[in-house]
């Protein structure tokens, strides 16, 4: 046999043991969400990092106060007292606090990073000053809403010692249906598919959970005064450790919101920048998969047309690899879409137009998604959420204040 015959049949192999682990992880989504996770409550801290005022702002935050679990503390944190979510986040505190289980509600201002992120900034001055009954920190982002069991699933996996953290995903709900919108919600379904029963899952900062004593096992603490990203920096310290950080389907929240082709890009951007200097290994794969993803396709197809034209005894061969890559992601692609309706059900008409973007353009996303990743491989100076940060290692980055 020639050598393309073994090329074919490897991409057609690796091709249909993809879709096999992407079906094993969606199995494991729509059977472990709908469990209930109501013995287990440690005495947990959720801290709410916000800058500025997020769409749906009110409804956001007010799901944090709404949480069913007798025993957690709710403290917010921002920079300083002129950013809009303090005076906000003051209304809803004396206008939600007495009926909310939480026991000590708080808004704290963390004061100006100087060697760090805001937001990992604002973290440590809210594990600074957690008593020594805290067993667990629990994070979420200000731009998800979440249901009354969130933080009752986010925190019941770390019962197990394995599990060094973990971990939701955002879903985005586009808040109006236009290109880029439902541009950015297939684009982050694709990365919310990759999670489930996996030791390469990794933690996101907008809804992870990790017990105090892991979080100082691991050094966070000495950390995160030095780095960028909370999420990638915590996955890091976890998998060295020889833990898991634990995919919690139920955890999966809606983030509703709208943007545009400007904003989409240099939101990507930054995420896969971020990543290529906090785990560049994640960042490696991101980029072969998004090569070998289009390729299999469109240099697949191309191939095939020319052998086509040329009459070739092994047309069958040429042809079955494009088609193979084409119908897997097509299907990978119905499938996240059937996980996110399970999960957020109550979502799922305002999820129709983005989910038809997916099952329908698939391919089109994944050569953005490509274009977007091949760009972050250039540059180390971003912006996030109005703060330049030149980044120049996993942790060591340059605050350079305020963006032009």
């Amino acid at each position: 046999m020639d050598w393309y015959y073994y090329i074919a049949l490897a991409a057609i192999i690796s091709q249909l043991l993809f879709l096999f682990q992407t079906y094993n992880n969606y199995r494991y989504a729509v059977r472990k969400y709908s469990k209930e996770r109501s013995w287990y409550r440690p005495r947990t801290v959720l801290i709410v990092p916000c800058k500025g005022l997020d769409a749906a702002f009110e409804q956001n935050i007010t799901s944090f106060f709404n949480q069913e679990y007798d025993n957690y503390l709710l403290w917010f944190v921002v920079g300083a007292e002129s950013d809009p979510a303090y005076s906000e986040l003051c209304r809803l505190k004396n206008q939600l606090s007495q009926s909310s289980k939480a026991q000590d509600v708080q808004v704290f201002v963390a004061g100006k990073s100087q060697t760090c992120s805001q937001k990992n900034h604002n973290l440590l001055y809210c594990y600074q000053r957690i008593d020594n009954d805290i067993d667990v920190m629990a994070f979420a982002d200000s731009d998800i809403c979440v249901q009354s069991n969130w933080l009752s699933h986010l925190v019941y996996p770390l019962r197990k010692l394995k599990y060094g953290a973990a971990s939701g995903y955002r879903w985005y709900v586009p808040k109006r249906n236009n290109p880029a919108s439902l541009a950015l919600s297939a684009m982050n379904a694709k990365v919310a598919q990759l999670l489930g029963n996996t030791r390469f899952n990794q933690a996101w900062g907008g809804s992870m959970a990790i017990r105090v004593n892991v979080f100082r096992k691991l050094g966070l603490d000495k950390i995160w005064p030095k780095s960028l990203s909370d999420d990638l920096s915590l996955s890091v310290a976890v998998k060295k450790a020889g833990m898991v950080v634990a995919f919690v389907p139920a955890c999966l929240a809606a983030s509703h919101e709208v943007t545009t082709w400007r904003q989409l890009f240099e939101f990507v951007r930054r995420q896969f920048i971020i990543t290529r200097f906090s785990a560049p290994k994640t960042w490696l794969f991101g980029l072969f998969s998004g090569l070998y993803s289009v390729l299999g396709i469109w240099a697949a197809a191309g191939l095939t047309i020319y052998a086509w034209a040329i009459g070739h005894e092994n047309l069958l061969l040429f042809t079955a690899v494009p088609a193979v890559f084409f119908v897997s992601q097509l299907i990978r692609a119905i499938l996240r879409q059937r996980m996110a309706g399970k999960l957020l059900e109550q979502e799922r008409h305002k999820m129709r137009a983005a989910r038809a973007a997916d099952i329908l353009g698939f391919w089109l996303w994944s050569i953005l998604m490509l274009i977007l990743i091949i760009s972050s491989a250039f540059g180390r100076t971003i912006c996030w959420r109005g703060i330049r940060y030149k980044l120049l290692g996993p942790n060591e980055i340059i605050v350079e204040g305020p963006r032009a």
